[in-house]
């Protein structure tokens, strides 16, 4: 029954932190009618597929892979076009025809007002189950030209401070040792690395980035450690060489290890495949010290938003972060940037044939703009 109470106790204070953010837009909206010809346009949506191509060979614990396949989505109201992004790595189990078959059965012109936001997510969310990334698609081209149509960014609409948003990590993927140095110096404004772990080598990794760099570290373990006595000499390891926390060490089904693990180590152990969506988050409480959100895992802006407010009432960390992405679902991840404790928003940065200008990154830190809705314009 505890577990209940807990979970209605949280619950309805998460809900009532996004009453708020409700009513703000209702006021906006009725601003802007006043100002502006009625609504009644039909939203439009439109999707295309599209290839990312990474730099270099992206190799984590489980997969390598130098492509990610991403729907690019655009929904227009009245003239104005709202910018979103599907990104697909294999491993999630979406692609080009599983997201182009749902989006297929996404019709909008039902819809007459964008501003319905919770009525136009909750119709598209009941369309199929699971498709988050196709789904987030279609939340953050609606957030953008919500944002458009009031001229402001969201971070503001969610009364977010800029200038509290966190450095961003870098991701040093496994390689060679000469490789590893290489990105290293490609990441030379960035404050913290990401570093990915997992396989035979992993004190290699670490003493190689050593060599070259003093920098904090975070690592990124992508459930590659079977043994919970050994991930914990592992960690009290890497405590010792500037290790800042440890993401998803043990596979998300080892919830008994994994809270052992949480309490006996001595850096702070963040979920990343452990937890998707905002239903999630309770099960992972007291298993982990705090949860890494991506739009791609959670359906969108909406569902991460929710994520960050509930898991701050629980008391856990809070880290957002991306997929291999244009700067388009990066610059909507980073909206919620001032909310977290750490960010991981590089995925823009990690490929040759991003297709928006949006969100920057100056001396390390995430840096917002003014520009409307998720602040991005495509960049030809």
């Amino acid at each position: 029954m505890s577990s209940r109470r807990d979970f209605l106790k949280y619950g309805s204070l998460a809900a009532g932190s996004l009453i708020l953010p409700a009513k703000l837009l209702a006021t906006e909206k009725k601003h802007v009618s006043n100002k502006k010809s009625p609504f009644g346009t039909p939203l439009n949506l439109r999707f295309r597929p599209y290839d990312l191509q990474l730099k270099h060979v992206f190799t984590i614990a489980n997969n390598s892979r130098t492509t990610t396949p991403i729907m690019l989505t655009e929904i227009e109201y009245d003239g104005i076009i709202g910018y979103g992004e599907a990104s697909m790595p294999p491993y999630l189990g979406e692609s080009h025809q599983t997201a182009s078959e749902f989006l297929s059965k996404v019709d909008l012109s039902s819809f007459r007002d964008p501003f319905e936001l919770e009525d136009i997510i909750e119709y598209v969310d009941k369309l199929a189950s699971g498709n988050h990334a196709a789904k987030a698609s279609v939340d953050i081209a609606l957030h953008d030209l919500v944002g458009k149509i009031l001229q402001k960014p969201w971070h503001k609409l969610w009364g977010l401070n800029p200038d509290k948003t966190p450095n961003t990590s870098f991701t040093i993927g496994m390689d060679t040792p000469e490789v590893v140095k290489l990105k290293v110096g490609e990441a030379d404004i960035y404050k913290i690395l990401k570093v990915k772990l997992g396989r035979e080598n992993d004190k290699q990794m670490i003493r190689t980035i050593r060599s070259v760099t003093n920098k904090p570290i975070c690592v990124d373990v992508n459930q590659g450690w079977k043994d919970r006595q050994m991930a914990l000499e592992m960690i009290q390891w890497l405590a010792t060489q500037g290790v800042v926390f440890v993401e998803q060490p043990m596979s998300k089904l080892a919830i008994d290890d994994m809270a052992w693990l949480t309490e006996h180590s001595p850096l702070p152990i963040i979920a990343d495949e452990a937890v998707q969506t905002v239903s999630d988050l309770m099960a992972v409480n007291k298993v982990y010290s705090g949860i890494n959100i991506k739009l791609m895992k959670c359906g969108g802006m909406r569902n991460a938003h929710k994520m960050a407010e509930l898991a701050k009432v629980l008391g856990m960390k809070v880290m957002i972060g991306c997929m291999t992405e244009t700067s388009c679902a990066v610059s909507a991840a980073a909206q919620l940037s001032p909310m977290a404790d750490w960010a991981d928003l590089d995925g823009n940065l990690l490929i040759s044939n991003d297709l928006y200008d949006g969100v920057t990154v100056i001396d390390g830190k995430i840096t917002l703009s003014d520009l409307p809705g998720i602040g991005v314009k495509p960049n030809s």
